[in-house]
C-alpha cells in the first residue's frame, strides 16, 4: 500500500530525528521536523488522554519529530486509518486487531503493548438490571461505531445469546444518555479509571454488572487476547470491586515507517515511561494507565509482530 503524499517522510529528517535521540544530541536539526499522525479515540476515552500524553512525550524527547493526535472512534477506526495511510501510528485493543487466523492486518505491526483495558457494564444504581441476562431487550450502548467497545461487547452479547436494543454512542455520550435515562446500560472497554465513568460516578450513584462468566466464555472461544480481571473498589466512587475481562492495548504502526525512527520512539517510551503519566498535565488530567508501561509486558503483543525498529530496541535491552 502506498502512503499518501502528505505522510511521506524525508529520509534525512528521519535519520536526524532518530540519530539525535540515540546519541544524546539535544540540538534541534536544521531540517523540517518529521511530522507523525497518531490516531487516538473519542471524547471521554482513555485513548484520547493517553494518546495526547504519548504525542507530547515523543515530540519532546525525539529531536526533530513532531506528533499530532487525530481523534477517532477508537480501535477499528484507527486500524482503518492506518491501513488507508491516513495516520502513521494508532492505538488499538488486541482483540480488534487479531484476525480470525491469528495474524495482524497486512502492512501493520506493533511498537509495544501499553496497558490493559477492562470491559465495564455500567448501570445507574437504581436500575432493575442486576445481571448480564437482564440486558435482554434493553437499550444498551455498545460504544461508538468502529470502537474496541463495540467489537468486544458484540462478541460478549453474541456468545451469551442476548438480544438488545443497540445504541452506538461514544463514552461521553453513553454516560450522558445513561444519566438522562435515554439508555438502560452502557458497555465501555477502557482503562481504569476512565474519565467519562469517573465523572458520572462522582455526580450520580452507579453500579457495575459482573462479567466473570462472560470473561470465561471469551477466553474459551477466542484464546489469546482475553484474561479474567477485576475492577478494584478504589476505581470509582461507591462502586465495589467487580469481576470482568481485560484486553491488552497496543501502539500500532505502519510497517513502512523507518526502522530508525520506530526504534527511537520505542526507546523514549520505555526510557521515560514514568513521565507519560503527566506529560505536563495537572493531577486532574494525569494518565494512570501509563504506570502499566514496562519492558517486561511491553514486548507481549501475542501474535502481532513487532516492527523491526521496536524489535531491535527490545533485542538490545537483553544484551
Amino acid at each position: 500500500m502506498v502512503v499518501k503524499p502528505e505522510l511521506r517522510l524525508s529520509r534525512r529528517a528521519v535519520l536526524l530525528a532518530a540519530g539525535g535521540l540515540l546519541v544524546g544530541c539535544s540540538r534541534q536539526s536544521e531540517v523540517d521536523p518529521v511530522r507523525l499522525r497518531l490516531a487516538t479515540g473519542p471524547e471521554g476515552a482513555v485513548y484520547r488522554r493517553i494518546g495526547g500524553s504519548l504525542a507530547a512525550h515523543i515530540s519532546e524527547q525525539v529531536p526533530s519529530a513532531a506528533v499530532i493526535t487525530v481523534p477517532s472512534r477508537a480501535s477499528t477506526d484507527n486500524i482503518r486509518m492506518l491501513r488507508a495511510g491516513e495516520v502513521h501510528m494508532g492505538l488499538t485493543s488486541l482483540d480488534a486487531l487479531i484476525t480470525t487466523d491469528g495474524s495482524a492486518p497486512e502492512g501493520l505491526s506493533a511498537i509495544c503493548r501499553l496497558y490493559d483495558s477492562h470491559l465495564h457494564l455500567v448501570v445507574m444504581a437504581d436500575s432493575a438490571i442486576d445481571g448480564f441476562r437482564d440486558l435482554e431487550g434493553k437499550r444498551i450502548s455498545l460504544g461508538a461505531r468502529d470502537s474496541g467497545t463495540e467489537f468486544t461487547s458484540r462478541r460478549v452479547l453474541g456468545l451469551g445469546l442476548v438480544d438488545v436494543d443497540s445504541r452506538y454512542l461514544s463514552q461521553a455520550e453513553s454516560a450522558a444518555a445513561l444519566r438522562d435515562g435515554e439508555i438502560d446500560a452502557m458497555f465501555s472497554l477502557t482503562g481504569v479509571p476512565t474519565p467519562a465513568i469517573t465523572e458520572l460516578a462522582q455526580r450520580h450513584p452507579i453500579r457495575l454488572i459482573p462479567l466473570d462468566a462472560q470473561a470465561d466464555a471469551l477466553f474459551t472461544a477466542f484464546p489469546g487476547p482475553y484474561a479474567p480481571a477485576m475492577i478494584s473498589t478504589t476505581a470509582y466512587v461507591g462502586v465495589p470491586a467487580t469481576r470482568t475481562v481485560a484486553v491488552p492495548n497496543v501502539l500500532l504502526v505502519r510497517n513502512d515507517l523507518p526502522d530508525e525512527l520506530v526504534r527511537a520512539i520505542t526507546d523514549t517510551i520505555f526510557t521515560h515511561a514514568g513521565t507519560i503519566t503527566s506529560a505536563g498535565r495537572d493531577d486532574a488530567e494525569s494518565v494512570p494507565e501509563a504506570w502499566q508501561i514496562n519492558v517486561r509486558t511491553g514486548i507481549s503483543t501475542a501474535s502481532i509482530p513487532l516492527h523491526p525498529g521496536a524489535a531491535a530496541w527490545f533485542r538490545d535491552r537483553k544484551r
